[in-house]
């Protein structure tokens, strides 16, 4: 193997594992509540733990430690810890501490605790240099709205260019768009700056249901390119039927990776949902039976993914039965799916998990993936040691097994040309603790 070759291999490896960390966090950290597996040490105690000072500070320098189960374990540590004793270490570790990621851990795991003095120190993250924090910050108020942050906030969209950063600013804003200057500079900015940024604007826009947007979106959809599935699946989440016009006439024309989101996009309109299901499922089958359809089936998850958030739960069980047998490259878009509607519609996967009739065969490879995952950790360990900037990202925590047996069938996922955005929606997701 040349030299060549085996630097491709490594960046692929180091790819892989950015994807599948942040994945596998998601939905390991989604899915420990439903199972009955659970053994007596890892079930949540009933009262909050005693633990001294400096068990307490040594359990927040190990945040940021290398090895998984180290830094799992210190989460667990700090969570677990009454309030009245988490909180201010945590605050303290946030502006003190002298490595930036375990800055950020602590932040994360500060927005479990609903302490008021929370928003002071978001308050505080939004001005520092560390990307992370203002991702975490930004998302907290995305979910915690505090409309006295506005002016700050558009100012910020004016010089904040991190590519992670900036999504999660954008849906801040969009989580108070019934405020005029808000409107006008998420309007200005759907048809300005690069596409990737242009995207996360579309896409919250649809996800805040923005009706004042209908016009923007409307032009977008209707320019061939790179945005407009974006824009296409936007006006089904916004649901004025007055999009089904340009939606049916864009079908006739769109090209083929663009059409699963045309369909998820007038089904979300309540137009035919039962041929459109239909349709995204067969496109996803196809594209998994046939190479080189990649867009398509990335269209076809995304599709069902958009409408198992909005409560379809036959297109997340479509997901989950494709899922499962799958391999790559179908695995990495229906796992992505799969997490978005594991964010965003928890309580529809929890309903999809406990209605499961194949259960016991989603789980009958736990032992084959859990050396799998063994393996993958390792190699993530070594990338990490050299990359530790690459994991964005503050994550919801919940608890299941059931969805984490499945998870680890659908995972470590494979990069593909959606990475950036896979990272922009894991990075922008609600802040609970993280793994």
């Amino acid at each position: 193997m040349s030299r060549t070759q085996r630097k491709e291999r490594r960046t692929q490896r180091a790819n892989r594992c950015d994807a599948a960390s942040v994945f596998l966090c998601v939905l390991c950290s989604l899915l420990c509540v439903l199972g009955p597996e659970r053994s007596e040490a890892a079930q949540e105690p009933a009262a909050p733990q005693n633990v001294t000072a400096a068990q307490l500070q040594a359990a927040i320098g190990k945040l940021g430690d290398l090895d998984y189960a180290t830094r799992t374990t210190a989460s667990r540590t700090v969570r677990r810890t009454a309030s009245t004793q988490a909180v201010p270490a945590l605050l303290q570790a946030v502006t003190d501490q002298a490595d930036g990621y375990v800055r950020y851990r602590a932040l994360v795991l500060l927005t479990g605790f609903n302490d008021p003095r929370t928003k002071d120190s978001m308050r505080e993250s939004l001005a520092s240099p560390n990307d992370r924090l203002r991702i975490v910050a930004y998302s907290f108020f995305e979910h915690n709205p505090d409309r006295g942050m506005i002016p700050q906030f558009l100012s910020a969209l004016e010089k904040e260019t991190a590519e992670f950063v900036r999504p999660a600013l954008v849906r801040a804003l969009a989580a108070v768009g019934d405020d005029v200057r808000v409107r006008q500079a998420l309007l200005r900015e759907v048809t300005r700056g690069q596409d990737f940024f242009r995207s996360a604007v579309i896409e919250a826009l649809g996800d805040y249901k923005a009706q004042y947007a209908l016009d923007a979106m409307t032009g977008v959809a209707k320019l061939e390119g790179p945005l407009q599935d974006d824009a296409a699946l936007a006006l089904g989440k916004i649901g004025d039927k007055r999009a089904l016009e340009t939606l049916a006439a864009i079908q006739r024309t769109a090209p083929r990776p663009t059409q699963p989101s045309i369909a998820a996009a007038i089904c979300l309109l309540g137009i035919n949902c039962e041929s459109h299901v239909g349709y995204l499922v067969d496109a996803l089958k196809f594209a998994d039976k046939n190479e080189g359809f990649q867009e398509l089936l990335r269209g076809a998850a995304s599709g069902l993914g958009a409408l198992a958030v909005a409560g379809r739960i036959e297109a997340a069980q479509a997901l989950v039965d494709l899922g499962i047998p799958a391999k790559d490259p179908t695995r990495a878009p229906v796992a992505l799916a799969l997490a978005t509607v594991a964010l965003r519609n928890t309580p529809l996967m929890m309903t999809l998990v406990e209605s499961l009739t194949n259960r016991d065969a989603a789980l009958s490879a736990r032992r084959v993936a859990r050396e799998s995952r063994r393996r993958a950790v390792a190699a993530c360990r070594r990338v990490r040691h050299a990359r530790r900037g690459s994991r964005q990202g503050a994550l919801l925590h919940l608890r299941a097994p059931d969805l984490l047996g499945i998870a680890r069938q659908l995972a470590p996922p494979r990069p593909h040309a959606d990475h950036h955005r896979q990272a922009r929606f894991l990075g922008a997701s609600s802040c609970r603790a993280a793994c």
